[in-house]
């Protein structure tokens, strides 16, 4: 469950009211179990209408239920589908339904979708929907058609999107002047033909660790980098990282890691990965490698990296090598000494 934060005036506060529209986003998953398809919060669910037969039937009973909307067309063409919105709830609902361009959130690279406010580019723009509202009994199902008008300018490449449906109620929280208002959406997925040129590139990979005084004493170091997909098709990239410290031993290696969503054309994500626990005198080179699902794209970034406090391991030395330098000179005085 993605949550997008928006801010609404209300009319007891003279603060703004915070509304949290948590879209819970279907799953790309393999052969679902029953009643699993469906995109929900507990209390509504949003997902494709089951598609009918080439005689316009109703689809036949075992067939697999979508857990998307999967679409393919040329620039100029309108594809069309119907969204279908279960309420589970006790009560009716009415919802506010909208379409909405998809992004990754900055910090994690998870699935997002812009708030109906917001300036939206091309699934939000070109997406027209029977109904804007619609009021579902309780235990009910509401099953609205739309279109997908795809300009002749449109770019080549994947544009990913929702259909979502927003609860029109504002909750309250307690004790609070917060509001909350949430929504259910059904990821869409449009490939617009053309030239597809896939780009992948990884900026900025930074080792942070708070060098403690006495060897030992440190807390767990973290490593940042960023992802960049600056091509127009959708990836889902592997990140492989690994520190060789002293004398070539690996002293870090993270294999296989993964954004929760895929990488959308043209985002970026800055991810964060703890090191717990690096080794107490260390330093060397930290590599990352990052390649998408095919393996045709292979990038990579590096950054030094050090777990040792260069002054006070020089300082050490330095009253070690006092030390030894005043025992010596003892020692020669106490043997000059003895002599005479």
């Amino acid at each position: 469950m993605n949550v997008v934060r928006a801010q609404l005036a209300h009319r007891r506060y003279a603060t703004v009211l915070v509304a949290a529209l948590a879209l819970a986003i279907g799953l790309l998953v393999a052969g679902p179990p029953p009643g699993a398809y469906a995109a929900d919060n507990g209390r509504w669910s949003v997902y494709p209408a089951d598609q009918a037969g080439r005689d316009g039937k109703k689809a036949a009973k075992g067939t697999a239920h979508r857990t998307y909307f999967r679409m393919k067309a040329d620039p100029g063409r309108t594809v069309r589908d119907k969204v279908t919105v279960s309420n589970l709830a006790k009560e009716p609902v009415t919802f506010l339904l909208y379409a909405a361009d998809a992004y990754n959130t900055p910090r994690d690279g998870g699935f997002a979708v812009r708030e109906p406010t917001e300036k939206q580019r091309s699934v939000g723009v070109w997406t027209r929907l029977a109904r804007s509202e619609v009021t579902v009994a309780a235990g009910g199902k509401a099953t609205v058609p739309f279109t997908v008008a795809i300009p002749r300018t449109a770019s080549p490449g994947d544009h990913p999107g929702a259909v979502v449906a927003l609860d029109k109620r504002v909750a309250r929280a307690q004790g609070t002047g917060v509001g909350i208002r949430q929504a259910v959406g059904a990821r869409l997925y449009l490939q617009v033909n053309g030239e597809r040129k896939p780009g992948l590139s990884v900026r900025d990979v930074r080792f942070d660790y708070a060098v403690p005084l006495l060897p030992g004493f440190g807390k767990d170091a973290t490593i940042t980098y960023t992802l960049v997909n600056s091509g127009n098709v959708q990836l889902e990239p592997r990140v492989d990282l690994k520190a060789k410290g002293l004398f070539g031993r690996t002293s870090f290696d993270s294999a296989g890691s993964r954004l929760p969503a895929e990488l959308m054309p043209g985002q970026r994500v800055r991810i964060t990965q703890k090191w717990a626990a690096p080794p107490p005198l260390d330093w060397g080179s930290l590599e990352l490698t990052a390649s998408d699902e095919g393996g045709e794209l292979v990038e990579s970034g590096s950054t030094a990296y050090r777990t040792v406090n260069w002054g006070v391991l020089v300082t050490s030395a330095l009253v070690v090598l006092l030390v030894i330098v005043a025992v010596v000179v003892r020692r020669r005085r106490a043997r000059s000494a003895a002599r005479s």
